[in-house]
């Protein structure tokens, strides 16, 4: 009967569930044997295709207009209808895989993640993962309302970014204050969403037979090659070997501002008062440039990102009512991604399109896999796919090479871009070890207050070298302003992990730039169809957590910004 199957979302984007239901059933009654494993699993990977697809498209249209309430129904109608019974039903598929005993190759990986699905799954847990998307949705629409006057026009508080970066200083606290009294006013607000979350996270966990939501999501996001103890000695490495090259960035940038102290508004603003970079005068020129450079890295990767262009996959400029952030999702039916972000004209925005163009080669490279299941891979290899791009992409920056700028604001804007990455590491260690902290210690961090305080202590062990003196409040409520910390737990530490990886990535390409291509390229294509180790070894990479390699990542950073510097 799957032949009858529509090959579109466009077709079935008005379907209830009683109209997929019949192919579930197809796959749950069929026989499954050696002699027809293949086309039985063609089929699941096309229905799950569809309705994967179909979901993306769904919340794409959430996000482009957080005030378009007919895209909200749709989306929510999707989660209350058509994904409670769909999870029910691709469990069943699961679990008469598993009990074929089939062994298929190529699908080791696969079988491995479905045999932990099968433990976690709970049918009492479908609508309360759906009830979790529908909070983090509310997330994006309080963050997407939050705008101010700025010289008589209301601006969003991205649109207010660039103001940071001003000369004077007066101007940049005070769009920073104004900025943050606007956050502030939805405190409340966020409290009591953050404290709907944790009931809800916790009845998921011992729905599952979890003691705590940290073991749930362990699961839950297939971490089998690392523990959260491995997270821990990641958090003292950063410790050891990061927050002493942090602070040595931040006093650099003190004394060449001339201030006593360096204060928020500070760390924007060019240290050695130079106008501030604006690559780009339009959304034209941000992708067009993107483009030319991604043809430097790799004639086809430029070709894909020229493909995503034709074919309106990007959606990159800020406006208001549009959801904060940026993310790269894939189109599994199509075999397309699409690009999501707030552009203002900041050097920021080239690299978070460099960014998620790594993201999107990985949905290029990757679709040659013949099942969706194939198509599946964790976070932690996801973002060395986003992370690398950023660095293979660096040396092409500069007009010559078809880039932003000239030579030495090429060199500048790299410089700040290694400097941003070691910056990240502890703020990462304080986001990823807050979260360890609140899901183990569910009753203290349903107060929000406790979080508050948690938030300070952990500020205060990695984050010295800024002085937040007098602004208490703002400093206390910075995991409000983490949409990671709401709408995807424990989804931080992937991007310092990539960064380990991505940065090893980056050694080989300046031994040997287009054999580091080649190997990253071939480790994007694999999918998520060999483990985590074994992927980064693909890409050029070691997994690790330890000193002396995050110490090894830190010297190779500081030697290179030093020849940056000299040009």
């Amino acid at each position: 009967m799957f032949e009858t199957l529509p090959k579109s979302t466009e077709a079935v984007k008005d379907w209830s569930w009683s109209q997929f239901e019949p192919y579930f059933q197809d796959l749950i009654s069929r026989d499954l044997n050696a002699g027809n494993s293949a086309s039985w699993l063609a089929d699941w990977s096309h229905l799950s295709e569809l309705l994967n697809e179909l979901r993306s498209r769904l919340y794409i249209g959430t996000t482009v207009d957080t005030t378009d309430k007919d895209a909200e129904k749709r989306f929510f109608a999707y989660l209350d209808n058509i994904f409670q019974p769909m999870e029910t039903a691709d469990q069943k598929l699961k679990e008469k895989l598993l009990a074929s005993g089939l062994q298929l190759q190529g699908f080791e990986v696969q079988l491995r993640d479905m045999r932990s699905e099968a433990e976690l799954f709970r049918a009492e847990n479908l609508p309360l993962l759906a009830e979790d998307d529908k909070l983090g949705n509310e997330y994006d629409k309080i963050i997407g309302a939050q705008t101010v006057q700025w010289e008589g026009e209301e601006r969003t508080l991205s649109q207010l970014e660039p103001v940071y970066q001003d000369g004077d200083r007066a101007v940049r606290e005070q769009a920073w204050r104004m900025a943050s009294e606007r956050r502030l006013a939805d405190r409340g607000t966020l409290n009591n969403l953050w404290q709907q979350f944790m009931s809800l996270r916790l009845k998921l966990a011992l729905n599952a037979g979890h003691s705590d939501f940290r073991a749930f999501r362990w699961v839950q996001m297939k971490r089998f090659d690392y523990n959260p103890a491995d997270c821990e000695t990641f958090h003292k490495a950063i410790e050891e070997a990061v927050v002493p090259a942090a602070s040595r960035i931040y006093e650099r940038r003190r004394q060449n501002l001339g201030v006593d102290s360096l204060r928020p508004w500070d760390l924007s603003v060019d240290p050695l008062n130079r106008p501030p970079l604006r690559p780009f005068k339009n959304v034209d020129e941000l992708e067009s440039k993107a483009e030319a450079i991604f043809k430097r890295v790799d004639p086809q990767l430029g070709d894909y990102f020229a493909t995503m262009r034709r074919e309106n996959l990007l959606d990159l400029d800020n406006r208001k009512g549009k959801a904060p952030g940026g993310y790269q999702i894939d189109l599994q039916m199509v075999k397309r991604p699409f690009i999501f972000m707030n552009s203002v004209g900041l050097q920021d925005d080239v690299q978070t399109l460099l960014h998620e163009g790594g993201h999107a080669f990985h949905c290029f490279e990757s679709g040659e896999l013949p099942y969706f299941q194939q198509r599946e891979f964790g976070a932690e290899m996801a973002e060395v796919a986003s992370m690398s791009m950023e660095l293979l992409a660096a040396p092409y920056l500069s007009e010559k090479e078809g880039g932003y700028y000239s030579e030495a604001d090429a060199a500048r804007a790299r410089i700040e871009k290694l400097e941003e990455m070691v910056l990240f590491w502890p703020y990462m260690a304080v986001v990823d070890a807050f979260q360890h902290w609140v899901y183990t210690h569910h009753e203290a961090a349903t107060n929000p207050a406790n979080c508050d305080a948690q938030w300070a202590e952990l500020w205060a062990r990695f984050m010295p070298g800024v002085d937040w003196s007098g602004m208490n409040d703002e400093m206390v409520t910075g995991w409000q302003r983490k949409l990671h910390i709401f709408q995807a737990p424990f989804y931080y530490v992937d991007y310092g992990l990539a960064q380990l990886g991505s940065v090893q990535v980056w050694k080989g390409a300046l031994e040997n730039q287009a054999e580091a291509v080649a190997r990253y390229r071939k480790a994007l294509a694999l999918g998520g169809t060999r483990s985590l180790p074994e992927l980064y070894a693909a890409a050029g990479a070691r997994f690790a957590f330890d000193t002396a390699t995050v110490g090894e990542a830190i010297d190779l950073i500081e030697r290179t910004l030093a020849d940056l510097e000299a040009v």
